[in-house]
């Protein structure tokens, strides 16, 4: 076809073309198979600031693929699939080597919450059967001795499905869990120290199939606690336990709690504008009964944005490019949200799902509503039921899991068990747009700061390159994630102190400021990157207490 005629097309049709719904736009990310076999299904995950992953699954679904070490068993009266067990339920992912060694569980961690406290010790809390009132502590070490310790009796509830949330003092708030409409906090301040009825929990409770379980709690800039259970949220302040605030229903009100799994995030925290919540996907009503029945249902497609500090908080609804259940949601470094894993038809729950979503997607929350969303690369392994997803200092996203069973069942089976361990590398690590990424000079990794704290960080960029106006500097609080929900997962644009200032060839300084109170930021261990046009740097463990 001649340009002229080509012309002539396009403007007989361009009515016709401008009417034509918009396509969302596809975007790139490299996936890798990192590991064949991590011995087990990594159904929670938690990155440490030794680089180090901590993955466990439930100690009841049999012998494992991975043996405990020197000749080690775990003995267990109560275990409802195996009294004696030599195999691990409990690994560490070794980033840097890509390896495995396994952990020993005493008992079953199955559907429990963590927080790391601010020593950088993964503190998990309930489970299933004899492990629903423990608390377990791992001590991160870079000479592979550590591993599990248990306090059987931490908890005053059993807490299975319950939420953990780390509070500006250092303990841990825990939420809810199975029939236990409560809460209570960890370590106890003394030996009465108990639960506290919350009864937003049995408002939610849908009869029969719950409907608020894995709760989505959120840390708010005022200390108070965002709370979404089913299809509705409050503002509770736990140090009066008052609801300080009622937000509307979500538009439609579908459920996004577990069995109705959605996901959700807070999005990135920047000063004087105000928090927001993120929640994505879950299933409609009555689809968990139909599942059941096996009428799988197609996912929730929509999202709901909520600003939870305007004084009158109403719920911005948009549609995803499909529908998703059991999706996980990440913030990357550049303050951007990824939406992987999942199906697109079913529940949570065992062989309730159906038709898996392979392709993730990206969410840009500056962008303009109708504009947000765009489409990955797909993966070829289904990510179903207990699957897990978290970020690498690298910037990669380690991606494990999916065992919709009741026991490891590797064949003959609708998804089977996977053991495999993938990474995906969002766009912004091709290595294309190498020439565009910055790299932290200074400070040193596992520098510690205090509230507001004025730092300089130096960094690097290629000759010519340096677009000043562009550069952000993010830090993350690493998640506990297990069941589509990234516990404590926290990302703030930190305020600069002044402009990018050249040091040296191809290297600047800028200067930031730490955030002012533990209400913004827990004590702990966080990652900071440096953005430079989209584009982060690998991250750098700091402390700040």
């Amino acid at each position: 076809m001649t340009p002229s005629l080509i012309l002539f097309f396009l403007l007989r049709h361009l009515p016709l073309l401008l009417l034509l719904p918009r396509r969302t736009s596809c975007g790139g990310g490299k996936w890798d198979m990192l590991l064949s076999d991590t011995g087990i299904s990594a159904m929670h995950m938690q990155l440490l600031h030794t680089d180090r992953v901590v993955m466990f699954d439930r100690t009841d679904f049999g012998p494992s693929n991975i043996s405990l070490p020197n000749g080690k068993c775990r003995r267990d009266p109560n275990d409802t699939a195996l009294r004696v067990d030599c195999t691990a339920h409990s690994v560490e992912y070794d980033v840097a080597s890509n390896s495995i060694r396994p952990l020993m569980v005493l008992t079953d961690v199955w559907c429990s919450s963590g927080a790391v406290i601010p020593d950088g010790t993964l503190v998990q809390a309930g489970g299933y059967n004899d492990g629903d009132h423990a608390v377990r502590t791992y001590k991160p070490c870079r000479d592979n001795s550590c591993d599990w310790q248990e306090i059987s009796t931490g908890l005053t509830q059993r807490r299975w499905y319950a939420t953990s949330q780390i509070l500006p003092d250092g303990r841990q708030i825990i939420i809810g869990g199975r029939r236990q409409f409560n809460y209570e906090f960890y370590p106890k301040k003394s030996s009465a120290d108990r639960s506290y009825n919350l009864p937003f929990l049995v408002q939610t409770n849908d009869p029969r199939i719950e409907n608020n379980l894995y709760p989505f709690v959120f840390l708010n800039e005022d200390g108070n606690l965002f709370i979404f259970a089913n299809n509705r949220a409050i503002l509770f302040d736990y140090t009066t336990a008052k609801v300080v605030r009622t937000y509307p229903i979500m538009p439609g009100g579908d459920p996004r709690s577990y069995p109705s799994t959605g996901s959700a995030v807070m999005l990135p925290l920047k000063r004087n504008v105000g928090a927001e919540v993120l929640l994505c996907g879950g299933a409609p009503k009555g689809a968990y009964v139909r599942a059941n029945n096996g009428d799988f249902v197609g996912a929730l497609n929509t999202c709901g944005r909520i600003r939870i500090t305007d004084s009158n908080p109403q719920w911005v609804m948009e549609t995803m490019p499909s529908g998703r259940v059991m999706g996980d949601m990440l913030l990357l470094p550049n303050g951007n949200v990824l939406i992987i894993n999942g199906a697109s038809s079913g529940t949570a729950g065992w062989e309730l799902g159906r038709s898996p979503v392979l392709s993730p997607v990206i969410y840009y929350p500056n962008n303009q509503v109708g504009s947000r969303f765009e489409v990955q690369n797909p993966t070829s392994t289904a990510r179903m039921y207990h699957s897990t997803a978290i970020l690498l200092r690298d910037g990669r996203v380690l991606v494990g899991g999916s065992n919709p069973h009741t026991y490891y069942n590797f064949t003959g089976i609708l998804f089977p068990t996977d053991l495999t361990l993938q990474s995906f590398s969002p766009s912004y690590l091709d290595p294309q747009v190498a020439y565009l990424r910055p790299g932290i000079i200074s400070p040193v990794s596992e520098s510690r700061f205090g509230y507001g704290q004025q730092i300089a960080i130096r960094f690097s960029i290629p000759p010519g390159r340096l677009d000043s106006r562009s550069i952000m500097v993010t830090m993350i609080a690493p998640s506990f994630t297990t069941h589509s929900f990234s516990m404590n997962q926290r990302l703030l644009i930190l305020d600069r102190g002044d402009d990018v200032v050249p040091v040296a060839k191809s290297r600047y300084q800028i200067r930031v400021i730490m955030p002012g109170s533990g209400k913004l930021a827990p004590a702990g261990y966080y990652l900071l990157f440096v953005v430079h046009r989209d584009i982060p740097s690998e991250g750098l463990w700091i402390h700040i207490q």
